[in-house]
């Protein structure tokens, strides 16, 4: 998966702004411009690797001059004590861009982390852990190339890639079938209906209706079980809502398709990354 650079150096130039505004009030009083400095990123926690060519892309932005030399590359294993990478140039650029790189790295190393912690505790099911769209305004495409990395997968990126009926649009369209006999008339031969069901009832219209995946919202271990008996293979069968990684193992023995996880964007814990000048 490929993150637009356009897209990544908006982000960083925006957070540059936001953090250094004009000056840097302790940096360019206390360090002279031509001083040049040598630091290491330093792992102190044990997980999966993810951003760190972003990471140093914030350094480029502020010197076209320096160099970096990566040791551990997104998608690998990373324990504690290990160096990731090690970078030189301005000092002042060094001490600039420190924050705003690693608030970028520790977030999405920690997304890629429980993402792939997430995948493996599936391993040997037929599910497969997706994100959702409870995403940080604007971090969308770094929270989902993150959660690749990490060995999960993608949900929709935004409201254009498929049709996701949820309760409100149920309900706004007078039901499940009358929504999707509406959108199949309008929408084009590329795009999937989803529907959300909140019991077999439900799944069984939107069965008969057409749909292409159906999300189990909220239902018991039990009754996931049975929806996928009644489906047999008609339509993908996602489940959403409230899963942990306590309940995870048991739902995806349900049969289900897809467990979708929000937790995997919206509250992550950060991965402990350390900058360390030399």
């Amino acid at each position: 998966m490929i993150v637009n650079k356009i897209y990544v150096d908006n982000i960083i130039k925006t957070a540059l702004l936001e953090d250094i505004n004009y000056l840097d009030v302790t940096t360019d009083y206390l360090i002279p411009e031509e001083q040049i400095g040598t630091a290491k990123f330093v792992s102190k926690a044990e997980g999966i690797l993810c951003g760190i060519d972003i990471a140093l892309r914030v350094f480029e932005l502020l010197d076209c001059n320096i160099k970096a030399d990566i040791f551990i590359k997104d998608g690998q294993k990373v324990k504690k004590g290990d160096i990731i990478a090690e970078i030189s140039g301005s000092m002042r650029a060094l001490l600039k861009g420190e924050r705003t790189a690693l608030n970028l790295l520790q977030h999405m190393s920690g997304i890629a982390t429980a993402s792939n912690k997430y995948a493996k505790i599936v391993e040997g099911t037929n599910a497969n852990i997706a994100d959702t769209r409870k995403t940080l305004p604007g971090l969308r495409p770094l929270q989902k190339y993150a959660v690749v990395t990490g060995g999960a997968r993608n949900h929709r990126y935004n409201l254009s890639d498929a049709a996701m009926l949820k309760d409100n649009h149920i309900d706004a369209a007078g039901g499940i079938t009358p929504a999707i006999t509406k959108l199949r008339e309008k929408i084009g031969h590329m795009t999937n209906i989803e529907v959300e069901t909140r019991n077999l009832d439900e799944l069984k219209e939107a069965l008969a209706a057409g749909a292409d995946i159906i999300m189990l919202d909220n239902m018991s271990i039990e009754t996931m079980k049975e929806a996928v008996k009644i489906t047999n293979g008609k339509a993908l069968l996602e489940a959403s809502g409230g899963i942990t990684d306590e309940t995870l193992r048991a739902v995806a023995e349900t049969g289900v398709d897809i467990i979708s996880v929000g937790a995997l964007t919206h509250s992550v814990k950060a991965f402990d990354i350390s900058m360390l000048l030399k």
